[in-house]
C-alpha cells in the first residue's frame, strides 16, 4: 500500500505539473505522450522503493522503457507534425456550449483526471510485479518477456510504416492497406494488447503480480470498445472515402488474412 499511495502521489504531480503548462498553450495533445512516459515513471519509481527479485525487476522495468519512450517519443512527433488533436478541441467545444466551462476547468475534468487513474490501473504489472523476492523469472515470465518483445515491433512496424505512408501526400485520401495493416485495421493497439499482457505474465509468476491482471484487462477493454478502435474508425469512416470496403475486408483487431 506504501508502495501504491507514493506511486499516486508521484502520478499526481506529474500530472498536475503537465495540465498547468498545458494552461499556457491552451493544447493538452501532449497527454498522449504522458500517457506512454507515465508509465515508464511509475515502473521507475517502483524500481527504486521495492527489493524484490532483480531480473524480474529489471525485465519489468526494461521492456515498460522501451515501449514507453519509444511511443511517447512517436506520439510527440505526431503532435509536433500534425498540430493539436481535434477530437480533444470538440471537446472542449462541447463542454463550453453545453455546461458552461473553460479550458482549464474542462482540460482538468475531461483529460487529466479521467487518464491519471486509468494509467494508474493499467500499468499495475510493472508495479506490483516488482515486489516479491521469490521466485526467479521462470518459463512463464520467458513467455512475457517474448510476448511483450512481439507487441513491441508489432506496434513499432505498424507506426512506422503509417508515417511513412502519410508522408506521401499521394496519399491523403487513400486508406493503408499495405505491410501490418492488410492483415488487422489496428496494429498499434493488437501490439499495445500483447505488451502488456506479456509483462502481466512476467509479473504474474509472483504472488503479488498476479493481482495486477485487472491492468491488461482493462487496457484491452479500452483499445477495443471505448477510446482505441471505436473513436479511430468513426473519424476514418467520415474522412476516408474507401474505408468501408476496408473495413469489410480486413480483420478488426486481431491480425488474420484479408477477405476476398
Amino acid at each position: 500500500m506504501t508502495l501504491l499511495l507514493t506511486n499516486a502521489g508521484v502520478l499526481i504531480a506529474l500530472f498536475v505539473a503537465m495540465w498547468l503548462v498545458t494552461l499556457k498553450t491552451r493544447d493538452v495533445t501532449p497527454v498522449d505522450s504522458l500517457w506512454a512516459i507515465g508509465m515508464v515513471v511509475m515502473a521507475g519509481s517502483t524500481w527504486l522503493q521495492t527489493e524484490g527479485d532483480p531480473q524480474r525487476k529489471t525485465l519489468l522495468l526494461g521492456l515498460c522503457a522501451v515501449w514507453g519512450l519509444r511511443l511517447g517519443g512517436y506520439l510527440f512527433w505526431r503532435w509536433r507534425q500534425h498540430g493539436a488533436d481535434r477530437r480533444y478541441e470538440k471537446m472542449f467545444a462541447h463542454a463550453r456550449e453545453k455546461r458552461g466551462w473553460g479550458f482549464g476547468l474542462a482540460s482538468l475534468l475531461m483529460v487529466y483526471a479521467m487518464q491519471a487513474p486509468l494509467l494508474f490501473i493499467v500499468c499495475l504489472p510493472v508495479q506490483l510485479g516488482q515486489v516479491d523476492a521469490a521466485p526467479g523469472v521462470g518459463t512463464l515470465g520467458c513467455v512475457g518477456a517474448a510476448l511483450a518483445t512481439a507487441g513491441i515491433l508489432f506496434e513499432s512496424i505498424g507506426d512506422w510504416q503509417l508515417a511513412r505512408f502519410r508522408s506521401d501526400p499521394a496519399n491523403k485520401d487513400k486508406v493503408l492497406d499495405s505491410g501490418l495493416w492488410r492483415y488487422t485495421r489496428h496494429p498499434n493497439y493488437f501490439g499495445d494488447a500483447c505488451t502488456w499482457w506479456g509483462l502481466y505474465l512476467i509479473a504474474a509468476e509472483s504472488g503479488t503480480g498476479l493481482w495486477a491482471l485487472p491492468g491488461p484487462i482493462l487496457l484491452t477493454w479500452t483499445l477495443i470498445k471505448w477510446s482505441g478502435v471505436p473513436t479511430t474508425e468513426g473519424r476514418m469512416k467520415r474522412k476516408k472515402p474507401g474505408y468501408e470496403t476496408y473495413v469489410r475486408r480486413t480483420s478488426g483487431f486481431l491480425p488474420w488474412f484479408p477477405k476476398a
